[in-house]
């Protein structure tokens, strides 16, 4: 690698701003995968398992600023107007809450995650109802998940897609589909 790669500047900012505006033109609601830790800025109470998803459509937030650091907005929890930082390190995925159609990424390095400390990773706390998609059962309708191919090999955080009428689909759900 040559010194010249290190200056260039992460696609990853670039790309969600791409998918949201595409999201954004086509009436569909934009929605981001977080990895949770010390240096994001979301209601804990609605984490669960490390990572919260959130809302990132024009009528679900103010103020939405989707930065090449981080991706900042005000938004509504239980009816609390809150404060939302985003590292974009810390985004996993940005889809179309309506299709599934997005795009994942890696999830920052372990070491540059801080610990979440586990008591503030589950809530009973009740959906929000404001728009904002980040409740306690967000993170299990998550796209993203850690699946085993039939060979027994990681394929990364992008579940496979099912059959539309197959065992386990929900109607409506979302999926994450990865274009290669």
């Amino acid at each position: 690698m040559s010194p010249a790669d290190t200056d260039i500047p992460s696609t990853r900012p670039y790309l969600i701003r791409a998918l949201h505006e595409w999201c954004s033109d086509n009436g569909f609601s934009p929605y981001i995968a977080v990895q949770v830790d010390a240096s994001v800025q979301v209601p804990m109470e609605f984490v669960k398992n490390g990572e919260i998803v959130l809302n990132v459509g024009v009528d679900a937030t103010s103020s939405l600023r989707l930065g090449n650091d981080f991706i900042e907005f005000k938004a509504r929890f239980g009816g609390v107007a809150r404060e939302i930082v985003v590292p974009i390190s810390h985004v996993v995925a940005i889809y179309a809450r309506e299709n599934g159609q997005g795009m994942a990424f890696p999830a920052p390095a372990p070491a540059t995650l801080s610990a979440v400390k586990p008591s503030v990773l589950v809530s009973d706390a009740p959906p929000s109802g404001d728009g904002v998609e980040a409740t306690a059962d967000t993170a299990s309708r998550s796209p993203l998940r850690s699946v085993t191919s039939e060979q027994g090999q990681e394929e990364g955080d992008v579940p496979p897609e099912p059959p539309a009428d197959g065992p386990g689909r929900s109607p409506g759900r979302p999926q994450l589909k990865r274009v290669k």
